[in-house]
């Protein structure tokens, strides 16, 4: 079987409250030496990212790639779309709950209701949406640019 791997390396020091970490994506090194802490996780961020923050930019990424295919497929391949992705950790029971995504797109050929129910298509067939399905809750508003 065929496959596309990439790698991520971190390396932590201490526990979870105090310690701190470096995380470097080894297959791209476009991030290198990265901090993660708990506090910049949970508080404010201060420049720095977080393992919600990257799920939320995998997320978004595939999505835009799988909904533009779902698009092209049946008939009507986007001029543009603009997608942001929110993933949300819930404090209690450090867990991340849910994604939701926002897509605003040019499309022609498409009203709203269309628009709507290709971003849900769409949506069904992203890898990264596949992954997360039946651990966290995610939902799409789409927005068709007039």
């Amino acid at each position: 079987m065929a496959t596309a791997d990439r790698k991520a390396t971190v390396k932590w020091q201490g526990d979870l409250m105090k310690g701190s970490g470096t995380f470097d994506l080894d297959s791209s090194h476009v991030l290198t030496g990265q901090e993660v802490t708990w506090a910049r996780r949970t508080e404010e961020p201060e420049g720095h990212t977080s393992p919600e923050e990257l799920i939320a930019a995998a997320h978004a990424s595939c999505y835009a790639m799988a909904f533009s295919n779902t698009l092209a497929e049946a008939g009507n391949a986007p001029d543009r779309l603009e997608v942001s992705a929110t993933a949300s950790l819930d404090l209690q029971t450090i867990t991340i709950t849910a994604v939701h995504l926002e897509v605003h797109g040019t499309v022609p050929g498409l009203d709203q209701d269309g628009f709507q129910a290709a971003a849900e298509k769409g949506e069904q067939s992203c890898p990264v949406s596949n992954a997360l399905r039946g651990n966290v809750e995610i939902s799409v508003n789409a927005t068709l640019n007039s």
